[in-house]
């Protein structure tokens, strides 16, 4: 039989039945025993991942209890060698990233080695056929971080219920961010976590709201039409200009609301539990150089890079020649940590060198060019078509797929906006395509994070003399959350999982 789909967060079952069960149960227990509130909100991210594949269940719970006794020896001790705990961590280090390599790349791996036979006239070595676990990426890295943290004498957090809800915590487990213990084991041990704070609850639930809104009404349209694109190129079509351009921009566009979307949802369902999530993306797309664009994309990614791989590297310490050399490892690297293909080695390549010739940019010219407002344009405009330019790569199935796109940016293929007609009907052809396109924009280059909400919200405390104002601006986002809330329900049904997924 068939495992059921991952609940996910624009489902049904997850909006209307799971979550609404967990908040009770969790503030219910939260008022008798913390302690017991926090096992159950770690069985209940257990169900919530073994609902995808009860299969794929045993190798998280054991990626769990090996990395935490890990890291009870890897933490300082009197009495302890630091030699045999560098060795230890070496062999934890080993372990963790063995398994990733097994599961989500040992296919690639084998499929390089046959390329090579192939041309040789020898024998090809069977595929592995393993079902890549879903999240393994993203909880893999978690529990790197904390090892790494551990044998700096950094962590101080020793309960086990604590370090499993840290794993598994269901808002972030599938598609990130990226945690770190710092940020979530000091909230789990704090008591205030476990009483029920009705402002947080509506504020997460309005957040929540602004990220299924984004996946729903935004990412999901601008995907039907970059599949269609991307997918006919692979089979073969010509894209024209007109389609090229389109198509990159429907990706750009698909691709940040869907991710930002997921990180919005699991911020909001996270606040209604009381725990506060790292922000993971900050308007990247603003972003007028490709080292602030870093700085705002996929935080927690950035900040893991930085922290356990650039830094590790020697960082800027060995010079500017090992600076960038350094800069592009870490990226290719980062581009391969996205999935087990060339397109992805190629993306994470594509912006080591970007930052690479940012760096020297700033270093060598900036300081000459005047600051200005045509400047700022120009920089905003270059970083922009730098990453819509990598997206076409890193989402196209295969280098030849991708390079027909670039040709047909070029005008290579003709201009005409008719490549795909043999297809069906074309979307940009129809105003809401544009329409959904044009808001998109606006989205991502005139208004703040979703996760500053707060902000928007005037308090009646901090209004002095205008509460019936205040109150009716709380009312106003209320009611204007509740038709949001309920336009995006109207279109759930449909399986539409989040890209990240599959990273």
């Amino acid at each position: 039989m068939p495992s059921p789909p991952a609940m996910l967060f624009n489902s049904y079952p997850f909006i209307f039945v799971y979550f609404p069960l967990v908040l009770i149960g969790f503030f219910l227990i939260g008022k008798r025993n913390a302690r017991s509130a926090a096992g159950f909100l770690a069985l209940a991210s257990l169900f919530f991942y073994g609902w995808w594949s009860v299969k794929a269940l045993p190798l998280l719970v054991a990626s769990i209890c090996i990395n935490y006794w890990f890291g009870l020896r890897l933490s300082p001790a009197p009495g302890r060698d630091d030699r045999k705990r560098k060795s230890l961590l070496v062999v934890a280090l080993v372990v963790n990233l063995g398994v990733l390599a097994v599961f989500k790349y040992a296919n690639f791996f084998v499929s390089n080695v046959n390329d090579g036979l192939a041309a040789a006239g020898l024998s090809q070595i069977p595929l592995l056929h393993i079902v890549l676990p879903i999240g393994i990426s993203f909880y893999t890295f978690t529990q790197i971080a904390f090892l790494v943290d551990c044998w700096q004498g950094k962590v101080h957090e020793r309960s086990f219920i604590h370090y499993v809800l840290f794993v598994t915590y269901f808002p972030h487990l599938i598609a990130g961010p990226v945690l770190h213990h710092a940020q979530m084991m000091p909230q789990f041990a704090n008591a205030a976590t476990y009483r029920l704070d009705p402002n947080k609850v509506a504020l997460g639930i309005a957040i929540f709201t602004f990220g299924l809104a984004k996946k729903l009404l935004i990412a999901d349209p601008m995907g039907q039409y970059a599949d269609m694109m991307f997918n006919g190129v692979h089979k073969g079509i010509e894209p024209t200009l007109y389609t090229s351009w389109f198509g990159a921009l429907a990706y750009t566009l698909q691709i940040y609301f869907d991710f930002s979307g997921y990180s919005d949802m699991a911020v909001g369902l996270s606040l209604c539990l009381g725990v506060q999530l790292p922000l993971n993306f900050r308007s990247p797309y603003k972003s007028t150089n490709i080292i602030e664009f870093w700085r705002r994309w996929h935080i927690s990614l950035s900040n893991f890079l930085r922290d356990y791989l650039y830094v590790p590297l020697g960082g800027n310490r060995k010079g500017p020649a090992r600076r960038y050399l350094n800069l592009f490892l870490t990226m290719l690297l980062g581009g391969l940590w996205h999935g087990a293909a060339w397109t992805f080695v190629i993306w994470g390549a594509l912006h080591g060198v970007f930052l690479m010739i940012n760096h020297l940019w700033n270093a060598k010219v900036r300081r000459n060019i005047p600051a200005g407002p045509v400047a700022h344009v120009l920089g905003w405009f270059l970083t922009f078509l730098c990453v819509v330019l990598a997206w076409i790569v890193f989402r196209a199935d295969g280098v030849h797929t991708a390079m027909a796109i670039y040709k047909g940016m070029l005008g290579l293929h003709g201009a005409p906006p008719s490549a795909f007609s043999e297809l069906g009907p074309v979307p940009f052809r129809k105003p809401e395509f544009f329409q959904t396109m044009l808001v998109g924009i606006v989205i991502c280059l005139a208004l703040p994070p979703t996760i500053t909400l707060e902000r928007w919200i005037p308090h009646p405390k901090a209004v002095a003399g205008q509460r019936i104002m205040a109150w009716c601006s709380s009312a106003v986002l209320a009611i204007g959350t509740f038709a949001l809330f309920a336009w995006c329900v109207s279109k759930l049904g449909n399986y539409s999982p989040f890209l990240y997924f599959q990273f």
